[in-house]
């Protein structure tokens, strides 16, 4: 129990978990099985989560570390150079497009066609990266978890949509960040300014979690609908996604502000299918297709397991002033509490 406390994942207590009386030690005996039954228990949570690889669990092992699980979710044994997982070769083909206080955001141009999007957070350094501190392996978890289980609502029978961003990998990789990166850094700076850190910074130690998602458009706050008719097929994708992740994990957002909404233009006949509680139905897009993106204080509930971001951590995320998102930060607090999970 305490170890998924760390990384803010909870679970259901089970018999191993109980108090002993004042006074009692436990036999030997009685430790192993305690011992037995707490692997069991965090076994069968994990497998709820989709995570099967067999070499995190194996009987007579260490005990499983958020940064095990990371590499696991990755398929990794251990982080990648960076330069070996995104060559020369394939950076020239990027373009600066975002950023956030987590890191940047470029897009990928494949040479033989479509475009992604890398999504590059700095983890574990000592350095304060945009004025604050890099999360730790824990704490990038939750989000890549997340992530995940919504970008799988694409293949659920009774709850499925595709109105999350589709996460087509993500990998740890380690070192400095690449030049060709920097210079697109410094373009996006001088064409649009910055309000980051240069990643120049970041030593050959330097460890990076990358989210590859498919490329979804313009975010809300910079796209122009054509006619009233298109907003309004914009809202109903946004809700019908969001009545479906809810109904299957249980899912809140808590950051839904105009910049984590994406559209990219299709054609005017399309039509997206959503499943609810194993109803379907039918939205005309008017010409464009709306994805919710970017889980970082997002919490899923699956299978009694719930996954979050623990939003009581960052005190300044409730009294930051300058824009509308965070006066609804403070509304969520007020209506809500204290946020536990």
């Amino acid at each position: 129990m305490h170890l998924l406390a760390e990384f803010n994942i909870c679970m259901p207590v089970s018999a191993y978990d109980a108090v002993p009386l004042p006074g009692y030690v436990p036999t030997e005996a009685e430790q192993r099985e305690q011992q037995r039954g707490r692997e069991e228990n965090l076994e069968n949570s994990f497998n709820s989560l989709s995570i099967r690889e067999p070499t995190l669990l194996q009987l007579h092992r260490q005990p499983v570390t958020a940064r095990e699980i990371v590499l696991s979710r990755c398929q990794q044994a251990e982080p990648w150079k960076f330069l070996d997982c995104y060559p020369d070769s394939v950076l020239q083909h990027c373009q600066k497009i975002g950023e956030g206080v987590y890191g940047e955001v470029y897009l990928l141009r494949n040479p033989k066609g479509g475009t992604s999007v890398l999504k590059i957070i700095p983890i574990e350094g000592s350095l304060m990266v945009n004025g604050e501190r890099q999360k730790k392996y824990e704490e990038i978890l939750s989000e890549i978890i997340i992530s995940m289980e919504l970008s799988n609502l694409r293949k659920n029978p009774v709850n499925s949509t595709s109105g999350f961003t589709e996460l087509q990998e993500v990998k740890c990789v380690q070192g400095c960040y690449p030049e060709r990166l920097i210079d697109l850094w410094h373009l996006y700076d001088e064409t649009k300014g910055s309000e980051n850190d240069c990643p120049d910074c970041f030593l050959d130690d330097q460890l990076y979690i990358i989210l590859q998602l498919a490329d979804a458009g313009k975010d809300l706050e910079s796209f122009v609908f054509a006619n009233a008719q298109q907003a309004l097929a914009m809202f109903k994708q946004v809700a019908f996604a969001l009545a479906v992740a809810e109904e299957e994990l249980h899912f809140e957002h808590r950051d839904l502000h105009w910049g984590n909404i994406l559209l990219k233009q299709v054609d005017k006949s399309t039509k997206i299918r959503f499943t609810l509680n194993g109803n379907t139905y039918i939205v005309p897009t008017k010409g464009i297709q709306a994805t919710i993106i970017d889980f970082t204080l997002s919490r899923v509930e699956h299978d009694g397991v719930v996954i979050f971001n623990d939003l009581s951590l960052d005190p300044d995320l409730f009294t930051a002033e300058g824009d509308y998102q965070f006066d609804i930060y403070r509304l969520m607090q007020k209506e809500n509490g204290e946020f536990e999970y």
